[in-house]
């Protein structure tokens, strides 16, 4: 542990920030495996109801900086490609 009170300080704030982000990412990934599992199952409808959730915490998670935005798009795009593709 530091002893210099602001390094204390830093400290906490980075153990905080850190569960913060973890949360964020680990729902995000909960959330982009229920679409796949959607999509693996053949269910367009579950699908586009899960992607609409996937996306709005991925795009959270890129606007707070947990994830990069190049990343987030990528992501996102390549689901949308997928549900896209159950129904043609």
């Amino acid at each position: 542990m530091a002893n210099i009170k602001s390094s204390q300080k830093k400290n906490r704030q980075r153990v905080k920030r850190e569960a913060r982000n973890q949360a964020r990412k680990s729902a995000m990934r909960t959330a982009v495996k229920k679409v796949r599992s959607a999509i693996g199952a053949k269910n367009a409808a579950g699908a586009r109801e899960a992607l609409g959730e996937a996306v709005q915490l991925m795009d959270r998670a890129a606007s707070r900086g947990t994830i990069k935005p190049g990343t987030a798009s990528r992501s996102v795009s390549r689901l949308v490609v997928a549900v896209n593709s159950l129904k043609a």
